[in-house]
């Protein structure tokens, strides 16, 4: 998925599933809340120059969180991975249109589509390139 850098060993690390829509609307507000700048990193795009905090931040927190809730049409949420869901410093998200096999029993290894870091990220392999629709709904997410 990734090189061998201590992101990457991060990335590959313990995550704490977001099961329920709440559970997202809580971790939404922590982020919000935490005063930091977090790095969005949409994998298959530019690695993030900057970090986003205060309206910036919660501007694109709240597009993805409408992305997810309208192409993710279930009533859990489930895509979302925290590193600490309490203190969190690394959260993976999921894209609802390439989920592959939950149980990796397909032998290939999905990355997220979105990382949000308080590390600025490396740079994360996909195999699979990445739909014009979400190149679109990511320059758009910077240029409205």
């Amino acid at each position: 998925m990734t090189g061998n850098t201590d992101f990457a060993n991060r990335l590959a690390g313990k995550f704490v599933g977001i099961l329920r829509w709440e559970q997202l609307d809580a971790l939404w507000d922590t982020l919000n809340g935490s005063g930091q700048a977090w790095f969005l990193y949409q994998v298959g795009s530019e690695l993030p120059q900057l970090p986003l905090k205060g309206d910036g931040l919660k501007n694109a927190l709240s597009k993805l969180d409408h992305l997810l809730h309208q192409e993710h049409e279930h009533d859990y949420c489930g895509i979302v991975y925290a590193d600490s869901p309490a203190e969190p410093t690394l959260v993976k998200v999921y894209d609802p249109n390439h989920l592959g096999s939950s149980c990796g029993s397909s032998g290939m290894t999905i990355p997220p589509r979105w990382i949000i870091s308080l590390e600025r990220p490396s740079e994360v392999s996909d195999e699979a390139p990445t739909p014009k629709n979400r190149q679109r709904w990511w320059q758009r997410l910077f240029h409205e």
